[in-house]
């Protein structure tokens, strides 16, 4: 195999371990029968897979342009794929150049409640695959890191890796798809909690606080939901190349727990709406039970005022000032609607 252009610059990045903080992280593993094997220069055990010896697994982390064009000429990848790769922010989806499959997966992470005590929220991240019939090359993008520990899943059972690169790409889906379950739970907390604030009698309920949860969990179908077109190709399409037609079962039973996740989460999205009308309805209830108290104060206030008023306009002609008791009478009579007005307001619950 020849080199391509800048190969041998980057082959020198690339002789395991590798710790470079300069560049974006980079690994590989070359695999036969599924066993890793003792090698340390990336061109020859390309060759040697593409002779038909086993298959390599390269892992990239936010590759820049010079990175990702060097691995897209040593395995022929299309340029719109590679292109994906280093502007991530891609939707889940799949799609098939020549003899590569190239896969999308948008992963989340469910993060605790910071220093600022907010609600959780729902952290993002992509993954891409590229399967060939001799490579994988996954490239990862914000979210927390996990492909280390499906390497060493996979790396525990030597039968199970020997299947060929279909069999990362599945591992993958698997501990994506779990994760989104995961979420789905912390969901159904918060939701469990925001519920108990919402309808608690005696206090305001916090609609920001559901309003937030109902933003996070739309974060989170927007990851959720596009992965179920991309597992329905898997699982049903008769000609994708490097998934043999043994894997269809597998990647039919992560279509179903994306399934359940999908359904829970429709249900959690009808429960936090529901919520927002019911904490609106609470707080209108409220107002309204304010307004009522405003309009007797005003009611039990414009009595006297209006005998105030009709007394101070100081006509030459109002027979009532020669009175000697006027004043006393008048006094009375605003002192007497007023508890009257207030016992009435209190028998209709008002005050």
């Amino acid at each position: 195999m020849a080199a391509p252009t800048g190969w041998h610059e980057m082959s020198r990045r690339l002789a395991l371990p590798v710790e470079d903080h300069d560049r974006p992280h980079v690994g590989w593993h070359w695999y036969v029968d599924g066993r890793p094997q003792l090698c340390t220069d990336l061109l020859a055990a390309a060759s040697e897979a593409q002779a038909g010896r086993g298959f390599v697994w390269c892992g990239l982390k936010d590759p820049d342009q010079v990175t990702m064009a060097t691995f897209q000429e040593l395995f022929g990848l299309h340029e719109l794929a590679a292109e994906d790769a280093v502007q991530g922010h891609t939707r889940s989806k799949l799609e098939v150049f020549d003899h590569a499959l190239f896969m999308v997966v948008s992963t989340v992470d469910y993060v605790e409640k910071g220093r600022t005590g907010e609600a959780e929220i729902v952290s993002t991240g992509e993954v891409m695959a590229y399967l060939g019939p001799w490579f994988v090359l996954t490239s990862r993008a914000g979210g927390r890191p996990f492909m280390n520990k499906i390497r060493r899943r996979l790396e525990a059972d030597a039968e199970d890796l020997a299947q060929g690169p279909w069999r990362v790409l599945y591992q993958i889906l698997d501990y994506v798809v779990d994760d989104f379950n995961e979420t789905v739970h912390e969901f159904e907390d918060d939701v469990e909690e925001v519920e108990d604030a919402v309808f608690v009698p005696g206090v305001r309920p916090d609609v920001d606080t559901v309003y937030h949860l109902k933003r996070q969990l739309i974060e989170f179908k927007r990851c959720l939901f596009p992965l179920s077109g991309p597992l329905q190709r898997l699982q049903s399409a008769p000609a994708l190349p490097n998934v043999p037609e043994d894997a269809r079962a597998y990647f039919r039973e992560v279509s179903d727990h994306l399934v359940a996740a999908r359904e829970s989460t429709m249900a959690l999205d009808e429960v936090l709406g529901a919520m927002v009308q019911a904490a609106l309805a609470r707080i209108s209830l409220e107002d309204n039970q304010d307004m009522r108290r405003i309009s007797a104060a005003v009611a039990m206030v414009a009595v006297p005022t209006t005998l105030g008023s009709i007394y101070g306009m100081n006509f030459a002609n109002m027979p009532e000032l020669a009175s000697p008791y006027g004043y006393y009478v008048v006094l009375g009579v605003m002192v007497a609607s007023i508890i009257a007005l207030a016992v009435f307001f209190r028998r209709r619950g008002w005050l």
